[in-house]
C-alpha cells in the first residue's frame, strides 16, 4: 500500500512541476538535513562566487591528433567557478542561472549560499586561505559538486571548480581527451589560481595560499586526482582504445619523466570519489606505491562504473605509502556522495532523449542530500587535518569501529558517554548506519 502511494506521488510530481519543485527544495545545493553529522554544517564565513576563464597555451589537441603525425597544438580554455569567503551580504543568497543538465539541453537555476561577485573577505592577520580544486566526471560540469564547494568555502577555503573542455555536458568529446587532459587541467588550474592570487587588482590577490592545496575529483576527476597524486598508469592503459591515436596517454606512464613532472608538493591532500580506471587495469602496485599524498577514497559498494572490489577498494589497498582512508556507502552506486541533488527539471525528459537526467544525479538506495552531508562532514575533517593541520578536525576520522552498524551508542541521561560507547564522533545515534570507514597509516598493509 505504501509503495503504491509513493509511486503515485512520484508520478504526480513528475507531471506537476509545482509538486516536484517542493520536493526538490527549489533546486537548493546547500541543504543540511536535521540528521546530518556535525561537520556538515556550514562554517562562519559568508561566501561569494565568480566565474573565471583561464587559458593553458600551446597544449596538444588530442581530439585532432592523427596516427603517425605530430599532433597539433592549441590554446586550451577552461571555465572556473570560484567560491571564496566574502563580506557579509545580509539576507542575500545566490542563484546559479543557466546551469546545463546531463541531457545537454535543459538549463536550470540552482540556489545556494554564495552571492555573485560579492566583495572578498581577507583572511585574518594578513594570512590567506587554503585552495581546493574540484574536478568533475565525464561528462559533468563545474556545478556537479557545488554543494561541497559552497560548504568548504564557508569554512575558509577558496574553491575552484573546473569545466574540463571536451568533457562537459555541452562539449563532450572523445574519451581520450579526458584521459590525457584531466591531471594536466588540475595542475594548470593550481598554477593559474596561484598566479592570480599574486596579481595586483585581481579579486583573488592575497586571498590564496596555494602551498596548502586540496584536490577533490569525482569519477574521471578522481582518475585524474590519482594520477596527480603520484600514480602513473600502466602500459596496458597507454594502449587503451579511447578513440584517439594509441600512445597519447604515455605522457602519464608510470616511471616516465613527463609523469614525474606532475608531482606537486603544494597538494597536501586528495579526495578521490568513485575514481575510474583501476577496474580496467590502469594502475598496478608499482604505480600506486608512488602515491605519498594523504588520500581519502569514497565509494559506493555497488559502484557499477568504477567498480568496488576490483576498483576503488583495490586502489585503497594498493596505496601503501600514504595515509589513506576508504569511506564506503553500503549498497550505493557510482553516484555516491558527489552529485548535487537532482534538480526538479531532471525528473522529466527533454525532447529527443530516451531517459531523464535524474539518473545521473540520484542513487536508488541513498538520499542524495544525506550523502552530500556525509561527504561534507568527512571532507571537512580530512582537509582540516591534512591541509589546515587541525588535529581536532582530524579526530573525526578516528572512528573506533570501522562498520558503523557494529558501533554502540551508549550515553548517560545527562548526555555524557559511557565507557562502552563506540559510535562515530559527530554522528547522532542511528545516523551512521550504512557507512564503513577504513584507515591505514603510511607504510601499513
Amino acid at each position: 500500500m505504501r509503495r503504491a502511494a509513493l509511486a503515485t506521488l512520484i508520478m504526480f510530481a513528475v507531471a506537476s512541476p509545482s509538486i516536484a519543485q517542493d520536493m526538490s527544495h527549489n533546486n537548493r545545493i546547500d541543504l543540511i538535513r536535521p540528521d546530518a553529522p556535525a561537520l556538515a554544517k556550514h562554517g562562519e564565513h559568508a561566501i561569494g562566487v565568480r566565474t573565471l576563464e583561464v587559458v593553458n597555451r600551446n597544449q596538444v589537441d588530442v581530439l585532432k591528433a592523427a596516427a603517425g603525425q605530430e599532433p597539433p597544438r592549441y590554446d586550451r580554455k577552461l571555465t572556473l567557478e570560484v567560491w571564496y569567503p566574502a563580506e557579509a551580504q545580509g539576507s542575500q543568497s545566490g542563484a546559479y542561472r543557466g546551469v546545463l543538465l546531463r541531457d545537454g539541453k535543459t538549463q536550470v537555476t540552482l540556489h545556494g549560499k554564495a552571492v555573485r561577485d560579492a566583495a572578498p573577505k581577507r583572511a585574518a592577520a594578513g594570512g590567506a586561505y587554503p585552495l581546493v580544486i574540484v574536478s568533475h566526471g565525464y561528462p559533468g560540469n563545474r556545478f556537479l559538486l557545488s554543494h561541497l564547494a559552497e560548504n568548504l568555502a564557508t569554512k575558509g577555503y577558496v574553491v575552484a571548480a573546473i569545466d574540463h573542455a571536451d568533457s562537459t555536458y555541452a562539449d563532450q568529446g572523445k574519451f581520450g581527451s579526458t584521459l590525457v587532459n584531466r591531471p594536466l587541467d588540475q595542475l594548470f588550474v593550481l598554477n593559474a589560481v596561484d598566479q592570480l592570487s599574486k596579481e595586483s587588482g585581481h579579486f583573488l590577490n592575497g586571498m590564496v595560499d596555494a602551498s596548502r592545496t586540496g584536490l577533490i575529483g569525482y569519477s574521471m576527476g578522481g582518475y585524474g586526482a590519482v594520477i596527480t597524486a603520484g600514480a602513473g598508469v600502466t602500459k596496458e592503459a597507454v594502449a587503451y582504445d579511447a578513440g584517439v591515436p594509441q600512445g597519447m596517454l604515455g605522457v602519464h606512464l608510470a616511471g616516465s619523466e613527463t609523469h614525474a613532472k606532475l608531482r606537486d608538493e603544494r597538494i597536501k591532500a586528495v579526495v578521490a570519489i568513485a575514481p575510474w580506471g583501476m577496474q580496467r587495469g590502469f594502475w598496478n602496485q608499482e604505480g600506486l606505491s608512488k602515491i605519498t599524498t594523504p588520500i581519502l577514497y569514497v565509494a559506493g559498494s555497488k559502484d557499477d562504473v568504477s567498480g568496488y572490489e576490483t576498483g576503488v577498494r583495490a586502489l585503497y589497498t594498493g596505496t601503501v605509502n600514504a595515509d589513506r582512508y576508504l569511506l564506503t556507502f553500503e549498497n550505493a552506486n557510482h553516484n555516491a556522495a558527489a552529485p548535487i541533488p537532482a534538480p526538479v527539471e531532471s525528473w522529466q525528459m527533454a525532447e529527443g532523449v530516451t531517459s531523464p537526467p535524474f539518473n545521473h544525479y540520484a542513487d536508488p538506495v541513498w538520499d542524495t542530500a544525506r550523502m552530500n552531508n556525509i561527504a561534507q562532514h568527512f571532507a571537512t575533517a580530512f582537509l582540516g587535518r591534512y591541509v589546515k593541520g587541525d588535529a581536532e578536525l582530524g579526530s573525526y576520522l578516528e572512528v573506533p569501529v570501522e562498520r558503523a552498524s557494529d558501533a554502540v551508542f551508549a550515553a548517560n541521561k545527562d548526555g555524557t558517554l559511557k565507557p562502552e560507547h563506540t559510535y562515530w564522533k559527530g554522528f547522532a545515534n542511528r545516523t551512521a548506519l550504512g557507512l564503513v570507514l577504513e584507515r591505514k597509516a603510511r607504510g601499513a598493509n
